[in-house]
């Protein structure tokens, strides 16, 4: 089968496709209409980065089979048209880590020691041995903020430095950081703690502009920031503006909100160290992932198992289970932002309960969908329907699914619990609606929205107008609203669903408000 390359891949990877009989067409720095023109008759389509897989390329690609990335990220590709299209999109998610955990630890030295700043003033020819003093790591604080394969990476390096480590990740548990020497605290916490902060995240609605003013104004004078995950999630001008100013050490970046770049606030600040996105750029982490997505692809072509697909066809699970496999993601990851608003706390358990006629079937891709959700929204790394047990595993988080035939409420029902909190929901009307029913034990009525607000309050009256004048006055519109009652009848929990994800200010000003009791802003 004809395989379209459009970006450097390591050739060992592509001679392996070449070994298995396949056609391996290279053309690089194609412009998007000779994209369209060069899929045509392709069977495979290998990327990296820069290629931008549309809908309008999926579609232009008839005879497309599967898409496979050189690498994690696949913001540069329309998931969702494929998925709809039935091509296969796949990755390679653990070809850079051990290259961005050392590439970190090079920026977090270079930043400690100003290596590049006295680099370039002595081949200048200027001796500045005074003025690019810098600082130990041993016996730093060093803040982690997201505790996936990339920041324990770091975590080993950075003990071995006699570093003491802090993180901010929900969805580790206390123990599982325990094991590992890193000690769970909220992200307030851990900026005003922390001597460097490194982080590891995916880029999120929830994630942009995460450190931003409000959260560099509570940091340490000595705060060196190092960012090696993704551009956005530090907001650029505020940082530039911190270091400028004094209020932070310094920082070091390899990502940035556009790329590729030449201009940045942050270029030209004698605080500041910056590569150009050279996480992965590595001899060995490029052969990984040339590899691993050349197998990937060959298996896809073959129509055999594919361990890194993205999106599975839901035609492994039957006409009854089907319909609820949308759902129950939904459900992982509306849960995953409940959960996440008891920072540090960590998630032990997860249980999952699915009760009615959908009990009579095999109801693992349920649970496989509901983890793809959870630890989609939750994680730093890509996750699919095979990879999810194993990420559950490597948070110490345990899946206990459950089936029982009867319901009583409903002819079928999917039920979370971990922690603290609780949701339910299920299909409704002959569209096959779907609703949550149940929110932390509240039992309330409403879509899965985008956007949605879970407001707990005391039960007493003005609390609704209290919370919608609010959020009105932040400029966010209201879509829809339930109200929900606890089993005693107390009407003490509001969801509400809004036209975009309200900022932290708004949320903030609700959690000050007589009578609120906690606040969560989740994005499904």
């Amino acid at each position: 089968m004809r395989v379209l390359v459009t970006e450097k891949i390591a050739d060992p990877g592509l001679d392996r496709l070449r070994d298995a009989g396949h056609e391996v067409d290279i053309q690089l720095d194609l412009t998007p209409e000779q994209l369209l023109e060069a899929i045509v008759g392709a069977h495979a389509l290998i990327i990296r980065s820069a290629t931008k897989v549309t809908a309008e390329v999926l579609a232009a690609g008839t005879d497309l089979v599967v898409v496979g990335r050189a690498g994690i990220g696949l913001d540069n590709v329309d998931t969702a048209a494929a998925t709809e299209r039935g091509v296969m999109v796949v990755n390679a998610p653990q070809s850079n880590t051990l290259s961005a955990a050392e590439h970190t630890m090079a920026l977090l030295l270079a930043s400690a020691r100003n290596v590049p700043q006295a680099h370039a003033a002595l081949v200048q020819g200027r001796w500045e041995r005074s003025k690019w003093e810098g600082v130990e790591l041993s016996d730093k604080t060093l803040g982690i903020i997201g505790l996936g394969r990339i920041g324990k990476l770091v975590a080993q390096r950075a003990m071995a430095f006699g570093m003491r480590l802090v993180a901010y990740d929900p969805f580790v548990s206390e123990d599982r950081a325990r094991q590992i020497n890193v000690t769970l605290v909220s992200l307030d916490e851990l900026v005003e703690q922390s001597d460097f902060i490194t982080l590891h995240l995916a880029k999120t609605p929830e994630t942009i502009g995460l450190i931003g003013k409000d959260m560099l104004a509570k940091a340490k004078p000595s705060l060196r920031l190092v960012n090696v995950a993704r551009g956005g999630i530090v907001a650029e001008a505020a940082l530039a503006e911190a270091v400028s100013s004094g209020q932070i050490a310094g920082a070091a970046l390899d990502v940035f909100d556009a790329e590729p770049t030449t201009e940045s606030p942050l270029f030209g600040l004698d605080g500041v160290v910056v590569t150009p996105h050279l996480g992965a750029s590595t001899v060995e982490a490029q052969d990984k992932a040339g590899d691993t997505i050349a197998e990937m692809v060959m298996l896809a072509l073959a129509g055999d198992f594919v361990p890194f697909a993205v999106n599975v066809s839901a035609a492994e699970a039957s006409a009854s289970i089907r319909p609820y496999l949308p759902l129950a993601e939904q459900l992982g990851r509306i849960f995953a932002g409940l959960v996440g608003t008891g920072a540090g706390t960590g998630l032990d358990t997860l249980d999952l309960e699915y009760q009615g006629q959908i009990a009579e079937n095999d109801t693992r891709i349920l649970t496989l969908s509901a983890l793809k959700g959870f630890f989609g929204a939750s994680s730093g790394e890509p996750v699919s329907y095979v990879n999810a047990p194993a990420v559950a595993a490597e948070q110490g988080l345990e899946v206990r699914p459950t089936s029982t035939t009867t319901s009583r409420d409903y002819v079928n029902l999917i039920t979370l619990r971990g922690g603290d909190h609780s949701l339910s929901g299920t299909l409704v009307g002959l569209n096959a609606q779907p609703t949550l029913v149940m929110i932390d034990d509240h039992t309330v009525d409403v879509p899965p929205a985008a956007n949605l607000l879970v407001v707990r309050n005391e039960d007493r009256p003005g609390m609704i107008g209290k919370v919608a004048t609010i959020v009105g006055d932040a400029g966010v519109n209201i879509d829809d609203m339930a109200v929900g009652a606890s089993p005693q009848g107390a009407k003490a929990l509001m969801v509400v669903a809004t036209d975009r994800l309200v900022d932290d200010a708004t949320l903030a000003s609700l959690r000050n408000v007589d009578g609120v009791q906690s606040v969560a802003a989740v994005s499904s």
